[in-house]
């Protein structure tokens, strides 16, 4: 039976993931949100999904409302509405902890790598059979006829909790969102609790401490480099096209898989997904055949070339993350210059994790910062500023503004790396003008 539905806030990563795969479920989907652009509209637009303005009168008696997490009475007019004339709502993860119950569902969890994690498993899995899935970086995929079901989980406010999949993969745990975890404690406890949930098998990191702490109703795998795992990668080769590398499982080996993405970090990532699948059944020879040919996902080691220059743009905003990014960025480009430009998230992101911030940064060749991008979330109390990030690290780090990023063309032989969760695309997009201008000059 087909509904409509109501998105507030329908801009959000997870939210017009999810609006789009009910859209192509068959069922009627609008949304409302701010009019400031949002990379996520794009795929909405495309299939002719309305974006309203926030509207007291966008929520009809025969509509269903899902609310994203952003927003509460005392900052969106619609919610403040429907909690005034008992319009009931669902959030987006108590709406999706129901909606999974439909699939044989397969969630990615961890403080990092979850989206292009959980991007690589739904490419493979739905080149092999029917799947529907919904991935943090805008992207969703529903059929109505799908027996599967892959997703991110997300731990934030312990978002995963309403969760109950037959399979998960957790990728790592760190300390991150200070503004609600109160300690790497706090931080286990919720993975724990959500790995409990899981009904067929969890399949985590081997080389994570606080991993291998974790207890499960369901069997535990574990994936890593190390002898002493049950998924080992060895055998690894890394070049400037891609990474290939062997995989066993408990002494026998599965064979040897190639993937066309960079950094040790997404070596683990496809193990993971390939213990899963083999796990779950699947033939390991079309797992192969599709692993080889995933593109990746949005914001994560994304490229794009102007003007003779390389500019890479990551959503990395966690140390964990940047030093990820800068050694994908180095095998593919073993012979340049690497040069970040970081905006740090959140002023309790960047106090909680200063001196963390700058060890990553050291990684790379040069270091440009951008201002602290705040979350609505919190208030800047001053206690912290970029100033005091860029004191920290070893190599000069120089601060720029969107309207001066001059100083990043003191590097001729470089590929650009762009990282952050807030707006330092404004940055990216500021220095591509920068580049076509001097070309435009030059002819």
């Amino acid at each position: 039976m087909t509904k409509t539905y109501h998105f507030i806030g329908i801009k959000g990563s997870g939210m017009s993931a999810l609006a789009l795969m009910l859209h192509q479920m068959g069922h009627q989907v609008q949304g409302s949100d701010v009019e400031k652009y949002y990379f996520t509209q794009r795929g909405l637009e495309q299939a002719g999904i309305k974006i309203l303005p926030f509207d007291e009168k966008n929520l009809q008696a025969d509509v269903e409302v899902i609310a994203g997490n952003a927003f509460r009475p005392d900052n969106n007019l619609e919610i403040a509405y429907a909690d005034a004339n008992g319009i009931s709502y669902k959030r987006y993860h108590e709406f999706l902890g129901i909606f999974m119950r439909n699939f044989v569902s397969m969630g990615v969890a961890g403080a990092h790598g979850k989206t292009s994690t959980t991007g690589m498993l739904a490419h493979v899995l739905s080149n092999i059979t029917d799947t529907s899935y919904l991935i943090g970086d805008g992207t969703g995929r529903g059929s109505a006829n799908a027996k599967y079901f892959a997703f991110e989980a997300d731990e934030y406010e312990r978002h995963f909790m309403p969760y109950h999949p037959e399979y998960s993969i957790i990728t790592n745990i760190d300390f991150d969102h200070p503004d609600y975890f109160t300690s790497l404690e706090d931080v286990f406890n919720a993975f724990n609790d959500y790995a409990k949930q899981v009904s067929k098998g969890v399949f985590v990191y081997g080389e994570d401490k606080e991993l291998r702490r974790i207890t499960a109703n369901a069997p535990i795998y574990y994936y890593g480099f190390k002898e002493g795992n049950d998924f080992v990668a060895h055998d690894l080769l890394r070049s400037t096209t891609g990474s290939s590398f062997k995989v066993s499982f408990r002494g026998k080996e599965l064979g040897e898989f190639k993937i066309p993405s960079f950094g040790r970090h997404n070596i683990m990532n496809a193990t993971a997904v390939i213990g899963l699948l083999y796990t779950a059944g699947f033939d390991l020879t079309l797992v192969r055949e599709h692993l080889a040919t995933f593109g990746g996902v949005k914001r994560r080691f994304t490229e794009k070339m102007v003007n003779g220059t390389t500019i890479i743009d990551d959503f990395a905003h966690h140390p964990t993350e940047i030093i990820a990014t800068l050694d994908a960025a180095r095998q593919k480009y073993p012979s340049k210059e690497i040069i970040a430009i970081f905006q740090p998230h959140t002023f309790t992101r960047t106090i909680a994790l200063l001196d963390e911030f700058a060890e990553a940064l050291n990684q790379a060749d040069a270091v440009y910062l951008a201002q602290i991008y705040g979350s609505a979330r919190e208030v800047d109390h001053g206690d912290v500023k970029v100033e005091d990030l860029a004191a920290k690290i070893v190599k000069k780090a120089d601060i720029i503004t969107v309207d001066n990023v001059s100083p990043l063309l003191e590097h001729p032989d470089a590929v650009y790396v762009f990282m952050g969760a807030g707006d330092i695309q404004t940055y990216e997009y500021s220095f591509e003008r920068l580049l076509s201008n001097l070309t435009s000059n030059v002819q």
